[in-house]
């Protein structure tokens, strides 16, 4: 469990993030630029609430680079669902490659590690 808290915690930290990042789009077309910059940065000290400390266990358990493959094979599953229910943009095939390419990366990072004793 202790090697999953950090996941579960980038994977809570990416739905703030990309909301923060995009969900203005939809919910506050209206509002003035410097207000949304307000509300973006408020949704985005949640993310950074549960990603410092995500990080922070993370290294625990694994190396920087895998941290870093890790948070990018979240945040393109967070987005692209976040794209497709919230925001209902269609998914082409482009982002299907793209993914298998984080895949790939993913693979070849954590493809040598060996067990924990």
């Amino acid at each position: 469990m202790e090697r999953l808290t950090p996941v579960l915690l980038l994977i809570g930290s990416n739905l703030f993030m990309t909301y923060a990042w995009y969900g203005h789009l939809k919910d506050f077309r209206a509002l003035p630029l410097h207000l949304v910059v307000i509300v973006s940065w408020s949704v985005a000290l949640l993310e950074y609430c549960l990603q410092v400390p995500a990080n922070r266990l993370g290294a625990q358990f694994y190396s920087l680079p895998q941290l870093k493959i890790m948070q990018e094979v979240i945040t393109l599953t967070v987005f692209a669902g976040f794209s497709t229910l919230y925001m209902r943009e269609r998914l082409t095939l482009d982002f299907l490659w793209a993914s298998l390419c984080m895949v790939a990366a993913a693979y070849f990072m954590f493809r040598n590690v060996q067990p924990a004793h």
